[in-house]
């Protein structure tokens, strides 16, 4: 079951701007989805188009099991957002500008102190919004989109300017989120380093055109797959037959043998094969492409 799913999702800003090709999104029920990419790649339009705040040109959206276009009022009821700003009132204070936002949801005004509390806001007091730190407005703003109880979260950016702590604070709460009020949280980011101790799942998009999605093992197999063994030795040719022999990918590269990642059994095999074989061996190390390499690659395509 998905709390989001998309499919064939496209829109132009003019017939010469694609923003969006062909995206199908896949968001699974009790995850934490993480929407990456550069700057300006349609992750927010993307958002807009879940949300209903632009207009649907192409392709089907439906959220929490349900057609957006014809269950958008009932939909949002259950969904939670921070997109871009935050709408917060300077000169109010955290639980005055709850109190505005509670009577809009509905909400009983015994939901403000407890979420509050679950983004660490409580002890605030009389302290205005407008003095609040960055990160303070941030979890500000996360619990408006908390006050009615959505199922679902969507977050644009939501640790963008923020200092080290400030990004460790709503990393922690939001996975508090997740595995303990059991909302399913999608989550975007420019920044891949920021969002793998988060995520369960990722999705990522390029110039419009999603270019991976899974789970973050699957991320991770991409990056055992992109990793290698490098052997220097005196015959490239010979080495690479004796690993290719082994069943083992190989290639020739900057004059050295490639050898995707294999286990150090492997790796004494094929050495000792070269040794057998009069090879003079120079060197074996391993090129590790850690999972920002990986993105990079995707997304530079």
């Amino acid at each position: 079951m998905f709390s989001i799913e998309t499919s064939g999702l496209t829109h132009r800003f003019s017939a010469k701007e694609t923003v969006l090709d062909n995206i199908g999104m896949q968001v699974p029920r009790g995850s934490i989805y993480g929407f990456l990419g550069p700057n300006g790649a349609g992750k927010t339009t993307t958002l807009k188009l879940i949300l209903g705040l632009l207009k649907k040109q192409q392709g089907d959206i439906r959220v929490l099991g349900k057609p957006l276009e014809k269950n958008r009022v009932e939909l949002l009821k259950q969904v939670g957002s921070l997109i871009e700003t935050p709408s917060l009132y300077g000169q109010l204070t955290a639980t005055e500008n709850l109190l505005v936002w509670q009577k809009v949801y509905g909400s009983p005004k015994s939901r403000i102190p407890e979420v509050l509390g679950l983004v660490g806001l409580s002890g605030t007091g009389k302290k205005k919004a407008g003095q609040f730190s960055l990160g303070m407005k941030q979890r500000l703003s996360i619990a408006v989109a908390l006050l009615h109880e959505p199922a679902l979260l969507i977050l644009d950016e939501p640790t963008n300017g923020l200092d080290p702590n400030g990004i460790l604070e709503i990393r922690e709460m939001l996975r508090r989120l997740n595995s303990e009020r059991g909302i399913t949280i999608l989550v975007s980011s420019h920044l891949l380093s920021e969002i793998e101790k988060l995520v369960t799942h990722v999705g990522i998009i390029n110039k419009g055109r999603m270019v991976f999605q899974g789970t973050l093992d699957e991320l991770m197999k991409k990056q055992q797959q992109s990793s290698f063994i490098v052997f220097e030795t005196s015959d490239n040719t010979k080495t690479l037959r004796i690993a290719t022999a082994g069943d083992m990918p190989s290639c020739i590269e900057n004059d050295r043998v490639l050898v995707n990642m294999v286990s150090r059994e492997k790796i004494a095999l094929i050495n000792r094969q070269l040794v057998e074989q009069g090879i003079d061996v120079y060197g074996i190390s391993a090129i590790h492409n850690d999972l920002e390499t990986i993105f990079l690659n995707l997304t530079n395509t």
